[in-house]
């Protein structure tokens, strides 16, 4: 019998078959074209009802997470808002959840399905709070556990956050695998699933993203039980978009639908995630534009066929926040809420400050997620590894911020304004990359219909604004003509 070969050509080349294997799943039933396939049939293929998610969560301590009103951060940030101005600020708790982050919800439902499916075990890749939230629940449905993990620079330095993140996968009973920032992750990825037969345990899956659901539909349920009202905005940190496609399909079937779904990533503009200098040189590992613009103008950069987390599909606004302006919320809500929780939580915290100042004293704005905080993740931890990296770290105007060289930490509340990105830019790219998958001037209707739903515009959007560009309206010559 001829051993197999483990190259990482072969490996690759594998990847499909490794895929369905470790899923049980089958997603060319779905894909019609290079750049279409039916979003929808694959998510209501998952199996499962709202309520069984419900049920399933309960069983592992995960979800029915508190909605707090933040009282005297209201009250400040009402104080240098325009009169009639300041939007009440709820959070929701989510380092209630086991494991301390929302991404318990994410990893529930994959484990009941891997333990369903006769799985003796699931594997994941991450950089920390989603492997600890897998080991959680795995541990809690029998289930072995291994994590692979991006955590060192050449140097054999890792960043505190994601060391802390490692030890809490080990805490719960996984194995980390532990590698260094390059591109073998994806490879150690697909050489574990295929030698271990264990389920895939994707950020990426419908199982992931059906899981977050439940959070959209808390936040809806609990915001009318206590105000009235649907919430105004919700505030979703972003980074691969599971987050926000979750919660934003959750407040949909909870019927929220004039509720603005707002995201925000760090801007770490000009620090490249893959880049073994800059690893260390950012002190947000997720949350961040490193993660949050790639994936939100080409979804399908993931490590499943076509990937269930799509922002673009559900966003509306996109706000980007410095380091330091985290930072500063971060201790201010320990100070004056009471509130210890993890900086990377706390992102869009930070942007529902800035926009709390926009909106009207009886509207309400809602921080979808926070997280729990422990001697890695703290920010006097963050900010004394960026000291030892280079980072020059002062007070003053975070305007002045520069990713990798400085981290510059608000003097008072009115200089938290964040800033928001440019989203019609955004899509514009997201068709580029779907241009790179199949030329324009071969998308069919049906294409035209899918990316412009994946970008929540309208066909016409797509013809005026991309497709009768020089270079893509010969689509358009032959359609009309």
């Amino acid at each position: 019998m001829s051993q197999r070969d483990m190259s990482y050509a072969a490996v690759m080349a594998r990847k499909n078959d490794i895929m369905k294997s470790s899923m049980g799943m089958d997603y060319e039933k779905y894909i019609s074209s290079p750049v279409a396939f039916d979003y929808e049939a694959m998510m209501r293929d998952t199996g499962y009802t709202m309520d069984e998610i419900f049920r399933i969560q309960q069983e592992t301590k995960v979800g029915n997470t508190p909605l707090y009103e933040l009282r005297n951060l209201t009250e400040a940030v009402r104080q240098i808002s325009p009169p009639g101005k300041g939007a009440t600020i709820l959070v929701k708790d989510e380092a209630a959840n086991a494991s301390g982050s929302f991404k318990a919800r994410r990893a529930s439902i994959s484990a009941y399905e891997a333990a369903h499916k006769g799985y003796a075990g699931m594997v994941a890749a991450t950089s920390g709070n989603y492997g600890a939230a897998v080991a959680s629940q795995a541990a809690q449905r029998k289930l072995k556990c291994i994590i692979v993990q991006e955590v060192y620079d050449s140097r054999g330095i890792g960043q505190p956050e994601i060391v802390e993140k490692g030890r809490a996968c080990e805490a719960y009973g996984a194995e980390v695998l532990k590698l260094t920032v390059g591109p073998e992750l994806f490879y150690m990825l697909l050489r574990t699933l295929e030698e271990t037969g264990f389920f895939n345990a994707s950020l990426y899956t419908p199982f992931g993203i059906r899981g977050v659901e439940s959070l959209g539909v808390e936040i809806a349920e609990q915001t009318r039980a206590r105000y009235h009202r649907d919430p105004d905005a919700v505030i979703i940190t972003h980074a691969g978009g599971g987050n926000l496609t979750g919660t934003a399909r959750g407040l949909l079937h909870a019927g929220s639908r004039s509720t603005r779904i707002v995201a925000c990533s760090v801007n770490l503009q000009g620090l490249h995630m893959a880049s073994d200098h800059d690893f260390n040189r950012k002190s947000f590992t997720t949350g961040h534009t490193g993660f949050g613009v790639p994936f939100a103008t080409w979804p399908d950069r993931v490590d499943v066929p076509r990937n269930a987390a799509r922002s673009l599909r559900y966003m509306d606004e996109y706000q980007l926040v410095t380091q330091g302006e985290v930072f500063y919320i971060t201790e201010l809500l320990t100070k004056i809420e009471g509130l210890e929780r993890g900086p990377a939580g706390n992102i869009s915290l930070t942007a529902a400050v800035a926009l709390a100042r926009q909106m009207e004293r009886e509207q309400v704005v809602v921080v979808q997620e926070t997280e729990y905080t422990g001697a890695g993740k703290h920010q006097n931890s963050q900010l004394s590894f960026a000291r030892e990296n280079g980072i020059e770290i002062r007070r003053g105007d975070p305007l002045d911020d520069i990713p990798g060289k400085t981290i510059i930490i608000p003097e008072k509340l009115e200089q938290v304004q964040g800033k928001s990105q440019d989203i019609d830019r955004l899509r514009l790219e997201y068709l580029q990359n779907a241009g790179k998958q199949l030329a324009p001037s071969l998308w069919s209707e049906s294409d035209i219909s899918f990316l412009a739903l994946d970008i929540k515009k309208t066909p016409d959007w797509i013809r005026e604004n991309f497709l009768s560009l020089p270079q893509n309206n010969e689509h358009l010559e032959r359609t009309n003509g």
